[in-house]
């Protein structure tokens, strides 16, 4: 193996793009989404073919294995490596050209499939494959997967969609597989020539054969196909740089049968009286992938499937999905409306990170993840599945592509102790005798990567693998591209991801309730489907609005997690709580809770930056903003009898400068106005005989607790006079705290001072002793407070204080009390377009459902922008991170408010969200209560 220095050296001398040998980004891509971990020497992120051929020169000059990569959704391990690995998704994604007379597409690998398929719609056209994870897989981890996805029933694997590959050899030869080299040509003919009845009858035929070398497309009779011989190949043949891919005519409407049966095996048997309707997908899965709120969009049943078709109109699709229901044999409905369908789609894509936890939150695994069987027998295989995970104590939730015969499944494999990985092996081994009874393959889309390529034997036999050796050798003789995977393989069961992590618990702060107090089953939610990494603006969802900004993987969830990760390890992360490399990647993150709630897993990386944030600064000076807005409450409170004067001298520049400069503010924010009158001096002024205090236990379905948040009470005392308004115009009594320092403590949280924040939290329930025991619900205006109150707050006290779980569970945000407790209260109709932001501590958190609702009734029409406004509380205000919270803000939230027109009303109940539309927008934002309590 070559010098570590001499080989980053020569790198960085021949290769334009990024070369990069640091401990950050090596521990970024030491993972894929499968269960093993390889630490590579160093990344390069290459700008061109002609960087591909620099960097494959100096490798081989070194001996120095290479691996290609795109997005790293890969679960059987074929995108990690040892060596150098090479990244494609930083520079090397431009669409080249589109043909639409002859419908193709010519693409470099760091292409993302959603950008083809968007580039493509332009002209009616779609690539036909789309694996789940199509917003962030490339075209090339595609082609090197032979990916599928829920559509091959119409269009078939990638391989049958790619038409012309250019690679480069480890040797450094540019092959064209249309027209190959006359070496290479002519060695691939005499292996074929040589082996024409082994290839004619040792490869099994079924829509989903995805293992091994296609070699059986190098016949005479099938065009000696050398292109599809190469798709699948997992990168051990030549690296991709460019493809030509065959585009198909995307239907002008789509209709959604969903079908509902007793079970999956039940589901599978009904599969093979669709397909001669000529479905454009059936996909299947069980009630075990299904949560509460998912349940009440499926008809009756225990597993379904999504059969979708296709047509010219609207009519035309709807009436084929209703073939497909009456062929069907269980109880089916149609949807059309293409909001509705999405979310059902949601359900079945996040599939491969829900099912990586069980209903009682025990952790499931890849490993046997996507083996395919004719499509006639895929229902008694289940049955005969089911059976052999029992034998094998073993539990798991099958799902996937039933009309093509390809089970997903994710299992509880303990892959941490040395039985569980023996127990893990042994099933492993008798599930692909299994599968080979049946006549399938091992892989069904995912490829064979390190986790099936030691059984290959058990579907192919010695003499066929041993072609797939020869086969490896004519492209790549010095063995130097992707080595372990496919062609002598490593173990199944070495190079596993977890055997690094440490035995024995780390020492946290948080109670992580959800993973049994364990920091280490936290970190290893994050399983790598990367849906982090999508980044194109739009619907609903708002993680990860950092890596949105930058584009990098250190500043996605999966990159934090990963480094987290190796952080515990310690073999490339070295320092511990104390690393510079997790810092720096945390800093970008907003601690929007955005992945909370739409990581498949629930990755949650604001608790886990807090945590961090907590032992890394811990004992040692933090930065000033950490004294400054992480002690907000503090100064806010102190500065309040003299507001005015602090507002004259904020407006004097120098005086500014000078005090943001010390503060740890960026130099481009302004310093926000404090409030003369404070919300709960105003309530004191203005209730005289109403004391706040203890309420008795009279009428409590009818009385409030409003609370008094610092942001509120100091920033925006508007905000709560309005919902005061409001609340008694509904006819509930408004009550506040007796105590002036309640606090939900979020500001020592975010800033990750927890034992600060611990204290402020006992001390507001020792505060609201009296409220809680009386069970009276309290009002949050503050989404960011009523989230803290949710989830920091009990999490961060545990099931040792009951009194956390009791606050957490009687807190509402202002739309919930109303429709809560107020139900017949009718709203001032108001009749105006509404544009804004939904707090991403709202969506992630609490929800926002009556919010909607309200606005409905109000008369408040329009939709709220998703996404975060990038201000996110200290996040926004702190030095150098100006610039990504504005392209943060430009996303979604700037254009939509820029667009309105005269009239409308501008909402945002956060007060960061306020302030970022106002600073970067120059219009004025409110909260929901003021512009209702307007219309009374």
């Amino acid at each position: 193996m070559a010098d570590h220095e001499d080989l980053e050296r020569a790198l960085r001398r021949d290769v334009r793009g990024d070369v990069a040998f640091d401990a950050g980004s090596r521990a970024l891509v030491t993972m894929d989404a499968s269960n093993y971990r390889r630490v590579p020497l160093g990344v390069v992120a290459p700008r061109d073919a002609g960087d591909v051929a620099a960097a494959l020169a100096v490798c081989r000059e070194r001996g120095v294995p290479v691996v290609a990569r795109g997005g790293g959704t890969s679960i059987a391990g074929q995108a990690t490596g040892t060596g150098v690995v090479l990244d494609f998704t930083r520079y090397m994604r431009r669409i080249a050209e589109i043909d639409a007379e002859a419908r193709t597409a010519r693409v470099q690998p760091g292409v993302v499939l959603d950008d083809l398929r968007a580039a493509a719609g332009t002209y009616g056209l779609t690539f036909g494959p789309d694996p789940s994870t199509h917003s962030r897989c490339t075209l090339g981890g595609m082609i090197g997967n032979n990916a599928c996805g829920s559509h091959s029933v119409a269009w078939g694997t990638t391989a049958d969609n790619v038409r012309e590959l250019e690679v480069l050899t480890y040797g450094g030869e540019l092959v064209r597989t249309g027209e190959p080299p006359a070496g290479l040509r002519e060695a691939v003919r005499r292996l074929a020539d040589g082996n024409l009845a082994l290839l004619r009858t040792g490869f099994p035929e079924l829509p989903r054969r995805i293992s091994g070398y296609a070699l059986d497309a190098l016949l005479p009779e099938r065009g000696a196909d050398l292109t599809r011989a190469f798709v699948g190949s997992e990168g051990t043949l030549g690296v991709l740089t460019e493809a030509v891919v065959r585009l198909v005519p995307a239907p002008g409407a789509r209709a959604l049968a969903v079908l509902g049966y007793p079970d999956e095996a039940a589901a599978a048997d009904a599969v093979p009286g669709l397909l001669p309707l000529r479905p454009l997908t059936v996909e299947g899965m069980a009630a075990d992938l299904v949560g509460p709120a998912e349940a009440g969009l499926l008809p009756r049943g225990a597993a379904w499937l999504f059969a979708e078709a296709g047509g010219d109109t609207a009519g035309e699709a709807r009436a084929r999905a209703e073939e497909l229901c009456l062929a069907s044999g269980g109880v089916g409905v149609v949807v059309t409306d293409p909001a509705a369908q999405r979310a059902l789609w949601r359900i079945r894509e996040d599939a491969s990170g829900t099912a990586t936890r069980m209903p009682d939150g025990s952790e499931a695994w890849p490993g046997w993840e996507d083996c395919a069987v004719p499509p006639a027998r895929l229902g008694a295989y289940l049955r005969d599945f089911r059976a052999l995970l029992g034998e094998h104590g073993l539990r798991g939730a099958p799902y996937g592509h039933f009309g093509d015969g390809c089970i997903h499944v994710r299992i509880d494999f303990d892959l941490i102790g040395a039985d569980g990985v023996r127990r893990f092996r042994r099933f492993s081994e008798d599930v692909a005798d299994l599968v080979v009874a049946y006549g399938g393959s091992l892989s069904g889309e995912h490829g064979d990567g390190q986790a099936r390529a030691e059984l290959l034997p058990k579907m192919y036999g010695d003499e066929i693998v041993a072609l797939f050796g020869r086969f490896k050798d004519l492209w790549d003789p010095a063995g130097g591209l992707n080595p372990g995977m496919l062609v002598r393989p490593y173990p199944l069961d070495s190079n596993l991801r977890f055997e690094v992590l440490p035995r024995d618990p780390v020492d946290v702060e948080f109670t992580y309730p959800g993973d049994g107090g364990d920091f280490s089953a936290a970190v290893r939610r994050c399983v790598g489907v990367a849906k982090c990494r999508t980044t194109a603006p739009g619907g609903t969802d708002v993680m990860c609005p950092s890596y949105r900004a930058t584009g990098e993987e250190r500043h996605s969830t999966r990159g934090r997690a990963r480094l987290l990760h190796e952080m515990l390890a310690g073999d490339v992360v070295r320092d511990g709580w104390r690393s510079e490399e997790v810092r720096d990647a945390l800093d970008l993150c907003l601690s929007c809770k955005g992945c909370r709630s739409d990581c498949p897993v629930e990755v949650d990386m604001a608790t886990y930056k807090a945590e961090f944030l907590h032992h890394h600064y811990e004992g040692r000076l933090r930065p000033a903003s950490h004294y400054t807005m992480g002690w907000l409450p503090v100064w806010l409170r102190a500065a309040a009898p003299v507001a005015r004067a602090l507002n004259a001298l904020a407006r004097v520049r120098p005086l500014a400068a000078l005090g943001k400069r010390l503060a740890g503010i960026a130099p481009e924010r302004r310093i926000p106005e404090l409030a003369p009158e404070s919300f709960l001096r105003w309530w004191r002024r203005t209730r005289r005989g109403a004391k706040p205090g203890f309420p008795g236990r009279s009428e409590p379905r009818h009385t409030v607790v409003l609370w008094p948040d610092t942001f509120t009470n100091h920033l925006s005392p508007q905000v709560g006079q309005a919902a005061v308004r409001v609340l008694e115009a509904a006819g509930l009594r408004v009550l506040l705290p007796s105590a002036t320092r309640v606090c939900c403590g979020l500001t020592w949280v975010s800033t990750g001072q927890l034992d600060h924040a611990r204290k402020v939290m006992r001390r507001t329930l020792d505060d609201l002793g009296p409220l809680l025991d009386a069970g009276l619900p309290v009002v949050v205006l503050e989404p960011s407070c009523a989230a803290a109150l949710r989830t920091d707050l009990p999490e961060l006290l545990g099931a040792a204080e009951p009194r956390a779980a009791a606050l957490a569970g009687s807190v509402r945000t202002f739309a919930q009390a109303l429709e809560e407790y107020a139900p017949d209260w009718v709203p001032p109709r108001l009749d105006r377009a509404a544009v804004g932001q939904t707090h991403c501590h709202q969506h992630a958190v609490l929800g926002d459902a009556a919010e909607r609702r309200l606005r409905e009734r109000a008369g408040l029409n329009g939709g709220l922008a998703a996404g975060c406004c990038g201000l996110a509380g200290n996040f926004g205000f702190e030095r150098g991170h100006y610039d990504v919270s504005v392209a943060c803000a430009e996303e979604q939230l700037l254009p939509a408010v820029r667009g309105a027109g005269d009239g409308t009303a501008v909402l945002a109940d956060g007060f960061s969200c306020r302030t970022q539309i106002g600073e970067l927008a120059g219009v004025r934002a409110r909260h929901l209560a003021e512009v209702l309590a307007d219309g009374l």
